[in-house]
C-alpha cells in the first residue's frame, strides 16, 4: 500500500469517507497497525500508562517518547506517523516548541506531531510548529496533560462554558495551522456542530461521529487492566488470553512437560562424541594438576 499523506487524508475527509487512527508504541504494536490497515498511527502520550507504568501521561519525557517513536517508525509502512508532544516539553516558549518538533521529525520520521491545547499560547506553540514546515494534529476536549487544570478526567463541553470555549479553541487550532483536530470526551452533539463549522477533519475519540475514531490499541485489545473510559470498545481480550497463554507455559515447565523432544535439537554422533572426548581431556588435566 502506498503511504499515507496529507492529501490523502484531505481526499479522505471531503469525501466523507472516515479515517481511521490507533496508537502504537512499538515495531510490532505498529506492524500489526499498519497490516491492519489504519490511516494513521499514533504514538501516544497515553504510553507513559499503557507501557512505562506512570499514573498518568504527565510524567513521560521527550527522550522516552523518542524511544517509542523510533520504534513505531520502523514499523510503519503505510500509515501516516503522529507523534504526540509531552508535557513540559512546548510550555515554555515557540522556540522550545519547535526544538521538540524538529526532533521528533529528525529522529523518529513522524508525519505530525500532536499538541493538546487551544489556549492562546498553544495557538501561538502550533502557529511556530507550522511555520517551520511540521505539521500539526490538535486536540481539545478532555486534554489529559491538562487534566487538573479541568477537574479531572472528565468530558468536556457539556456545560454552557466548556461548550463556548471548546468551538472558539476549535476555531482557533484550525485557523493556527492545524491540519487535523483530535476530540476527546465531547458530547456527539457538538462534535456534530464543530463538523459543521470547521474545515479540518476531525477524528474523535468518545466524541460521537466525526470525521474518523482514535482508540488506544491496549483498551481496544483488551490489554488494560481495570476500568476503563466509557467510550472504550473492547474487540478482544488479549491480556487475559496472554496471562492464560503464560500460565500454562509456566505450569509445564514445572511439570517438566516443555520442553518437550520437539523442541530440541539433536546432535551428530560424531560431535557427540567430540563433546565428551573435550570434557575427558580436561578431566585428565585436572587430575595432573592435582599430581
Amino acid at each position: 500500500m502506498p503511504r499515507v499523506t496529507i492529501p490523502m487524508l484531505v481526499r479522505k475527509h471531503e469525501s466523507g469517507e472516515p479515517i481511521v487512527m490507533v496508537t502504537a508504541y512499538d515495531f510490532p504494536g505498529a506492524r500489526v497497525a499498519d497490516r491492519a490497515g489504519v490511516d494513521m498511527v499514533l504514538v501516544g502520550d497515553s504510553a507513559a500508562q499503557v507501557v512505562l507504568g506512570y499514573d498518568s501521561t504527565v510524567p513521560v519525557s521527550t527522550d522516552e517518547m523518542l524511544v517509542l517513536a523510533r520504534a513505531a517508525r520502523r514499523g510503519t509502512e503505510s500509515a501516516f506517523l503522529v507523534c504526540d508532544v509531552p508535557f513540559g516539553s512546548t510550555e515554555i516558549s515557540d522556540a522550545q516548541a519547535i526544538e521538540t518538533a524538529v526532533r521528533f521529525v529528525k529522529e523518529a520520521g513522524a508525519d505530525a506531531v500532536k499538541l493538546e491545547g487551544g489556549s492562546e499560547p498553544r495557538l501561538s506553540r502550533i502557529r511556530a510548529i507550522v511555520s517551520a514546515g511540521i505539521p500539526v494534529v490538535a486536540h481539545l476536549g478532555l486534554t489529559p496533560q491538562t487534566a487538573t487544570a479541568l477537574g479531572g478526567l472528565r468530558a468536556q463541553g457539556r456545560t454552557e462554558a466548556t461548550a463556548t470555549r471548546l468551538v472558539r479553541e476549535a476555531r482557533g487550532v484550525q485557523e493556527a495551522g492545524a491540519f487535523c483536530l483530535v476530540v476527546e470526551a465531547v458530547p456527539a452533539e457538538i462534535t456534530a456542530l464543530l463538523r459543521d463549522e470547521l474545515r479540518i477533519p476531525i477524528i474523535g475519540i468518545g466524541a460521537g461521529e466525526a470525521d474518523g475514531q482514535v482508540l488506544v490499541a491496549h483498551d481496544l485489545l483488551g490489554i488494560t487492566e481495570g476500568r476503563t473510559a466509557k467510550f472504550v470498545k473492547r474487540y478482544a481480550q488479549v491480556g487475559e488470553d496472554s496471562a492464560a497463554a503464560i500460565a500454562a507455559y509456566a505450569a509445564e515447565v514445572r511439570s517438566g512437560a516443555f520442553p518437550a523432544p520437539e523442541h530440541c535439537y539433536t546432535a551428530t554422533a560424531e560431535a557427540l562424541a567430540a563433546a565428551r572426548a573435550e570434557l575427558d581431556r580436561g578431566r585428565a588435566e585436572r587430575l595432573d594438576r592435582g599430581s
